[in-house]
């Protein structure tokens, strides 16, 4: 299922919401076109390639696409990679800490020429006549994390952060949040790494002007009043190593 978060003509954001079929994980994956030019974002691994690339295609030539993100190095974010370097002339955009983590996707010398390392305090990426800013988000959950956010769109493609599971209806943003909470509090306390980088996230998230927080895992918070709601939710988290005791390193 395609849904197009943002169309102006020009300008346009397409989630992926039900190509995961089976034991996998629940993934969304994302694609964002400026005129010509288009950007995958975090778009999974084998197991849905083909249908995204069947999906994608009718809103682009596969062939010029420009980009294909990753925000970190998870398998259900780009073990895909091998497969798109072959299918069209993209540029690999990934933190640069797993730059040399990512080549295990790909076959030998594939990479060469074609990998962009993204930096930790993060960058712009050009996107035809737009901009994609990749945004530090360490240590959520990954060590060398980001997030990406179109000024455009006004939409924040926040991967893990705000991921739910269990949830239904996923291609719908969420409607009540407290409701929402049990689809994802136990994988932010246990896949985000202390509450002291979720307030650093959240200080820095209030800086952006966004319309709309799109996780990489099951609904979306659409709106000031959600977008608010989630992030006073986040900046209380407890989560990680806040709940870590000597109970937890115990020989078994």
């Amino acid at each position: 299922m395609a849904i197009e978060l943002y169309n102006d003509g020009t300008h346009k954001c397409i989630g992926f919401y039900d190509l995961v079929t089976g034991d996998g994980v629940q993934a969304n994956q994302f694609l964002v076109v400026n005129g010509n030019h288009s950007a995958l974002i975090d778009p999974g691994g084998d197991l849905i390639y083909n249908d995204l690339f069947m999906q994608s295609y009718k809103y682009l030539f596969t062939k010029s696409l420009d980009y294909v993100i990753g925000s970190h190095q998870d398998p259900d974010i780009i073990s895909s990679l091998d497969k798109w370097l072959v299918g069209s002339d993209c540029q690999i955009v990934v933190p640069a800490l797993w730059e040399r983590f990512v080549t295990h996707f790909a076959a030998p010398g594939k990479l060469k020429n074609r990998i962009i390392g993204i930096p930790d305090q993060g960058m712009d990426i050009q996107l035809g006549n737009a901009v994609l800013k990749a945004i530090p988000a360490h240590f959520l959950h990954s060590e060398g994390n980001f997030q990406f956010y179109d000024p455009l769109s006004k939409i924040l493609f926040s991967g893990d952060m705000g991921a739910s599971m269990g949830d239904s209806e996923i291609e719908q943003p969420v409607e009540a949040f407290d409701s929402h909470v049990r689809y994802i509090e136990s994988f932010h306390r246990r896949y985000m790494s202390s509450n002291k980088v979720c307030r650093y996230w959240v200080n820095m998230v209030r800086g952006l002007d966004i319309d709309w927080i799109v996780p990489q895992h099951g609904r979306s918070f659409k709106g000031k009043t959600m977008i608010e709601r989630f992030l006073n939710w986040v900046e209380e988290l407890e989560c990680g190593i806040d709940l870590v005791t000597q109970e937890t390193y115990k020989i078994p």
